[in-house]
């Protein structure tokens, strides 16, 4: 009977990862070409039963993570086989790089959604926040895998991988805030420079507190 039960585990979780071959390109395409509806998709899809929740694509957390681990591949595939690269000691190990890297991007999903409830007036539980959190999720993930890209290709030292990786930084941060100005002006009535201020305000916050979380783990490795 053990057995049995292992071996439809194994079936479970081979078509599970065979899935994602057929709806993360799916999800991507439908991400970048109507993110307002995703992010909406997002919201009513957890409204569902659990067994009929994201049926026809990703959910939006293991979109992203999906989405990290692609980026983390990239730049094992490229940068490390083209150009060496000494990263700190806390990130010497893919595991780590890996992990650190879903902390950095999560702090984008996790304070636009704090910031969308505070300014509503909502109450933040485990509940409120879910909502606008995995809608947040499916616009991260593009700006996570293009802005990943592009900080890699800045670290092949040849001017026109340089300039690819700056132009596609670049076009990640202004599809971004174009996408979350939008939301924010039409989800919270705001006009449009101060949505895009309220943005561009909470993205300079999770660029701190990336910047922390870093410099906090270096310091408690560096202390044991």
């Amino acid at each position: 009977m053990d057995f049995m039960r292992l071996l439809k585990s194994l079936e479970e979780l081979l078509y599970e990862l065979a899935s994602w071959l057929v709806f993360y390109p799916m999800t991507l395409w439908r991400t970048l070409r109507r993110p307002q509806a995703m992010m909406r998709y997002a919201d009513v899809e957890l409204g569902d039963e659990v067994d009929d929740q994201y049926t026809d694509t990703l959910s939006p957390p293991m979109f992203l993570l999906i989405t990290l681990l692609l980026a983390h591949g990239f730049e094992l595939a490229l940068v490390r086989q083209e150009t060496p690269w000494a990263p700190p000691s806390f990130l010497a190990s893919d595991a780590n790089l890996l992990l650190f890297r879903a902390v950095a991007f999560s702090f984008f999903p996790l304070l636009m959604a704090l910031r969308l409830l505070r300014h509503r007036g909502i109450r933040i539980d485990r509940n409120t926040l879910r909502r606008p959190f995995y809608s947040q999720c499916y616009v991260a993930a593009p700006f996570a895998l293009v802005t990943s890209i592009g900080g890699v290709l800045t670290r092949i030292d040849t001017p026109a991988t340089v300039l690819s990786g700056v132009a596609l930084f670049g076009c990640a941060m202004a599809w971004y805030l174009t996408v979350e100005t939008r939301w924010f002006a039409r989800h919270l009535e705001l006009p449009l420079p101060r949505a895009a201020l309220m943005v561009l305000g909470v993205m300079a916050a999770a660029l701190v507190a990336v910047i922390l979380a870093g410099a906090v783990i270096a310091f408690g490795l560096a202390s044991a």
